[in-house]
């Protein structure tokens, strides 16, 4: 036990992160790095952006303290008044509880899953949604519940109304369309604004639809890729979080672009959500900031 005259030691301490914006100003990072060292924090990692373009100052810290939530939020909470400021506080310890929704095509849910059990993302797959039931057995594998909820295209307001009671049974704080091939509606992603992350696949906007790389092969293209960003009521149009390109040749089959393609898609999904769980996407509009 610590002594009253005994410092507690600071790398013993837990770590939040603390992730901000606001409007552009003097005196930002001195008022909320002066709140924490009010309280002994030592900051682990720091990162900042001003953007010339929306004049918002935005700022991700790892700090370490024996302080509780509550004494931090008190400390950070004048600054944040006076400047106009929206913050997210949470431990950097805990895995963010994520809902995955897909259709048939197995290969994203199998990285995702295969990535949280090796450590590699920090987030707690509390459940897959699937339309149909053909992924069922890979959720059982990896030990996940899944849930079938057929999207019939006479009932797919119910179709989103048990996806929903399943975000509040399960407590999930992100869902990710790991390719969920249904289109959701204004409502529902007005609802989970900024909580929902899809893959798209395609390099935006080149080769929308069902058979994207059927289309690029017919085309000759020399590059495929693929986006991952916010779904909004704007179907494709969200804030872009993470895209990746890699390249293909004349000599290669119709099946080695669709190979190639779905490994592209299954990283930058990965990336996308580890960074998001990791709180270093931060919105700016139309556009991200992202703390890679």
């Amino acid at each position: 036990m610590t002594s009253a005259s005994t410092p507690a030691d600071p790398a013993a301490a837990p770590e939040w992160i603390l992730s901000l914006s606001c409007p552009d100003q003097g005196g930002i990072v001195y008022a909320v790095t002066g709140a924490l060292v009010a309280l002994d924090a030592t900051i682990t990692e720091s990162q900042q952006f001003g953007s010339p373009d929306t004049r918002r100052f935005f700022l991700r810290l790892q700090f370490r303290t024996h302080a509780g939530e509550e004494e931090i939020r008190a400390a950070l909470e004048p600054s944040a008044q006076r400047l106009d400021m929206q913050f997210e506080l949470a431990p950097a310890a805990r895995r963010m509880r994520t809902l995955i929704m897909v259709s048939k095509t197995a290969h994203c849910l199998n990285t995702l899953l295969f990535r949280r059990d090796a450590g590699m993302l920090p987030i707690d797959v509390v459940g897959v949604i699937g339309n149909h039931p053909d992924l069922e057995p890979m959720a059982q594998f990896y030990g996940v519940p899944f849930f079938h909820v057929p999207a019939r295209p006479d009932d797919k307001a119910g179709a989103e109304a048990r996806m929903l009671e399943l975000v509040d049974e399960l407590n999930a704080e992100l869902v990710v369309l790991a390719r969920y091939m249904q289109i959701l509606s204004p409502a529902l992603t007005e609802a989970m604004g900024g909580r929902i992350i899809n893959i798209h696949h395609a390099f935006l906007p080149s080769f929308k639809g069902a058979k994207p790389y059927q289309r690029a092969h017919e085309r000759g293209v020399k590059l495929i890729g693929a986006t991952a960003h916010y779904v909004t009521a704007d179907l494709d149009e969200g804030p872009i979080i993470e895209q990746d390109v890699t390249r293909v040749t004349h000599a290669q089959s119709n099946a080695e672009f669709v190979q190639q393609g779905q490994e592209v898609e299954a990283s930058v999904l990965a990336r996308a959500v580890r960074w998001h769980a990791e709180r270093r996407v931060i919105l700016d509009g139309k556009r991200t900031v992202v703390f890679s």
